[in-house]
């Protein structure tokens, strides 16, 4: 923006329309006179229902004094399929305003949209990854990711993008849910899915057992099938805490597995015993912070299936 709407001869014949917050505002804010000038002239050509060059170029101005207006993005995709503009264009456009505003989802669902009208996801998969790359936990990035992924079935590559993003930061969380979400949609989760897939997890928890995401992981992968009932997993995770690990998220998938043997009657006499044990550590040792918690998993297991040797 040059100068103001107000002084540019070529929109002499535009009546600018002030906002109105009432008589009595509760609180007026302090907009710039940049700012109020554009939107009054923005509230004209709404009004007035004009779709032209010099409206489009008035909600690009609009835009980019607050790109989180809806109302703002929507009369611009008014705009461009009455004038059939060059959505290539439009496209290089909002990469630009995404770039400056990663985080905002007006901007996000408007090159949604773009792409919905093109049917060409191209350059997509390149564009989040970038976005990633400057802030890989960005849910909006990821959200489109996942769109374009499922919408136009390009799930080639997505594990090994998402095993590089682990490889540099087994902790982000974002990358574990991405994977879970292409696994989910690219195959059946069976045997050789969920071997594969607890080797992966397992692989990761073994170089940094505090980290809660693949812990996560491996409970959903394992959701339908029982942790307890995957050959080897408890006799792991024995074996990591006889070593003197002492991670919470360790002790929780174990007590989650003496849960499920105690409803399927698969336990020993003492599963129960040894499930609160590790209930009462957790609580007063490695994850005093959920203290309350785990007393409360604690009374509920001794509520559902006996009263413990421990009382």
């Amino acid at each position: 923006m040059d100068n103001f709407y107000k002084d540019k001869e070529e929109w002499k014949d535009v009546t600018p329309v002030p906002q109105d917050d009432g008589p009595h505002p509760v609180v007026r804010i302090a907009y710039s006179e940049r700012f109020k000038d554009c939107f009054d002239y923005f509230r004209a050509i709404l009004k007035s229902d004009e779709k032209s060059e010099r409206a489009l170029q008035l909600t690009a101005d609009a835009a980019e004094l607050n790109p989180a207006n809806y109302s703002v993005w929507q009369y611009r995709r008014f705009i461009l399929k009455a004038l059939n503009k060059d959505l290539k264009e439009e496209l290089d456009f909002i990469k630009e305003i995404i770039q400056d505003n990663p985080k905002n989802y007006q901007v996000w669902h408007h090159r949604k949209c773009l792409i919905d009208w093109t049917q060409d996801p191209s350059e997509e998969l390149e564009f989040t990854e970038e976005i990633l790359h400057l802030d890989a936990k960005n849910y909006h990035a990821w959200s489109h990711r996942q769109w374009i992924l499922e919408t136009f079935k390009l799930w080639d590559g997505e594990l090994a993008f998402v095993d590089k993003l682990l490889s540099q930061d087994l902790r982000n969380n974002s990358a574990w849910n991405q994977r879970f979400f292409v696994i989910s949609n690219v195959s059946k989760i069976e045997s050789a899915t969920i071997k594969t897939e607890v080797e992966y997890a397992l692989e990761k928890i073994k170089k940094a057992p505090n980290n809660e995401s693949p812990w996560n992981y491996l409970r959903g992968i394992l959701s339908d099938h029982g942790m307890y009932k995957y050959s080897g997993l408890m006799d792991t995770c024995q074996g990591m805490y006889n070593n003197n690990i002492r991670s919470p998220y360790l002790i929780g998938c174990i007590i989650d597995m003496y849960e499920e043997m105690l409803e399927d009657k698969t336990g020993d006499d003492d599963t129960l015993v040894k499930a609160v044990k590790h209930c009462k550590e957790l609580a007063e040792q490695f994850d005093v912070i959920r203290k309350e918690y785990w007393l409360y998993v604690e009374r509920s297991l001794v509520c559902r299936f006996g009263t413990s040797k421990d009382e």
